[in-house]
């Protein structure tokens, strides 16, 4: 395989669960443009991010890093240019690094690393959420279940918002094919589809409606898992009460609605980048900053290490990338910094950056890396951390202060049947424990980052003003208001 530099797509969306793609086998979602994405480049069976929340997983996706490494713990820790990213990189080397759309960062005027950035999404006020930084008795968010009940048809400042950024991206393309660069480029599209809020434009939510879904796996009261830890999920997020059929019905209609829409804006782009004649020198990577738990164990939205939260869809095509090949090598998001850097001819040393990711040069020529996928959360939802590692067979969840959890996930992808007390899965629970403390000491990690948020909540004022301050729904697209809810609907 060739490895000459070229050019470069990024695509990143937001909260997209792996299996609501039909080149990841799922029988209803229409993502035709993804999937011919997929049919000509290599799909990852076992990618994952670094933090199944927001604003720590694209800390991590931009510098190479994991949470605990840069101290990115939560939605009220965002990355502001304090640890080089591979932009900083490429930019100090002459490459034109262009961002458009989501960033999930702290400002607009952050030195993140872009040469350029076009309609960012930054968080609230330089500050993000808060609440969720608040891990000794966290307060609850009854917003959480009104978001499921009330999901539908109509029109979402997200929804539009995508449009944008496609059509903004559609437009750089045009403008670079007649421009020239003495360097490849790299630009960074980032959508925020398909993230709540769990409105769809009403064809697609009609069209929706009318197909059959199968009920969440360990849905009902009496299937779901008696984690303690997921207990309190439950209790913070309002999932304690089973949804209805029907509400289930519709907020999966509803999702599945903003996958394909997002699928929509995802081929304009790529669309765009054939018609200008850029496509035969330009590599495409597909990804999201995590999946979507779309009612498994009862619960909605990311938060927890189990695949239909902390796994993502990983798609790369283009000059010299095997076509329609799977590969199952363990994977992750920090693994995007060196694998950028490369496909631009611009490698960045690990040495230089300490970095945890791995370029994926090696596994799309048939190499294995030899390691586990890695994964962490501290943020939103829990008192305690959990942690995550995952090989060929085996996934390890760790929760700080409550029992573990050992799945095959390779027999059980649906983490039905936990192992953790199998005298005869003695060896690989001990083996991926082994794994675990190779990276890291969780209970040491956890006071560390329990501690960076009681001094941040200090620095607010404390509980009470932090409280006072609210939460919101979701981050506001550029030009919006925040819409806070109110203290008396936090408790």
């Amino acid at each position: 395989m060739s490895s000459d530099p070229r050019n470069l797509l990024v695509i990143l969306s937001d909260q997209h669960n792996r299996d609501t793609l039909g080149c990841y086998g799922h029988p209803v979602v229409r993502t035709p443009n993804l999937d011919a994405l997929a049919r000509r480049g290599t799909r990852f069976s076992s990618a994952y991010c670094n933090c199944p929340i927001s604003v720590p997983s694209r800390a991590s996706f931009a510098t190479g890093q994991f949470v605990h490494r840069i101290g990115a713990w939560d939605n009220a820790f965002p990355y502001h240019g304090q640890v080089p990213s591979w932009a900083h990189h490429l930019t100090s080397h002459g490459h034109q690094v262009v961002s458009i759309g989501k960033l999930h960062h702290r400002r607009d005027d952050d030195r993140d690393g872009f040469s350029e950035k076009r309609i960012p999404l930054n968080v609230v006020d330089g500050i993000g959420d808060l609440l969720g930084a608040i891990r000794d008795d966290p307060p609850r968010r009854p917003g959480r279940r009104d978001g499921v009940i009330q999901a539908g048809p109509g029109q979402s400042t997200y929804l539009d918002y995508d449009v944008r950024i496609a059509d903004q991206a559609s437009t750089w393309l045009q403008q670079a094919a007649g421009a020239r660069h003495d360097k490849p480029w790299v630009l960074f599209v980032s959508f925020v589809c398909p993230h709540p809020p769990f409105i769809a434009p009403p064809d697609l939510f009609e069209s929706y409606m009318a197909c059959d879904f199968e009920l969440p796996v360990q849905n009902s009261p009496d299937e779901r898992p008696k984690h303690p830890a997921l207990e309190t999920l439950r209790h913070i997020m309002d999932y304690i009460e089973p949804f209805t059929p029907e509400q289930i019905h519709r907020v999966t209609a509803a999702y599945y609605g903003t996958c394909t829409h997002l699928d929509q804006q995802v081929g304009k782009v790529l669309d765009r980048l054939e018609q200008t004649g850029l496509g035969d020198s330009t590599r495409v990577i597909y990804a999201t900053d995590h999946g979507e738990s779309m009612g498994r164990r009862g619960l909605w939205g990311k938060f927890t290490l189990y695949e239909e939260s902390a796994a993502v869809p990983f798609l790369i095509a283009g000059p010299d990338v095997p076509e329609g090949h799977m590969s199952n090598e363990p994977v992750t998001l920090v693994d995007c910094f060196p694998t950028i850097c490369d496909f631009v001819g611009t490698p960045a040393a690990s040495r230089d950056y300490d970095l945890c990711g791995q370029s994926l040069w090696p596994v799309l020529e048939g190499q294995s890396l030899g390691r586990c996928a890695f994964s962490e959360y501290h943020a939103v939802g829990f008192t305690d951390a959990s942690f995550m590692v995952r090989n060929d067979e085996y996934k390890l969840i760790h929760w700080v202060n409550a029992p573990a959890q050992l799945f095959n996930i390779i027999h059980d992808p649906n983490e039905l049947h936990d192992l953790s007390e199998d005298q005869n899965h003695a060896s690989a629970l001990e083996l991926m424990q082994g794994e675990l403390r190779s990276i890291l000491d969780p209970q040491a990690i956890d006071a560390r980052a329990k501690s960076d948020q009681r001094r941040l909540i200090a620095q607010y004022g404390g509980r009470q003003a932090v409280l006072a301050r609210g939460t919101f729904a979701n981050s506001p697209v550029p030009g919006e208001t925040p819409k806070f809810l109110a203290t008396d609907d936090i408790s």
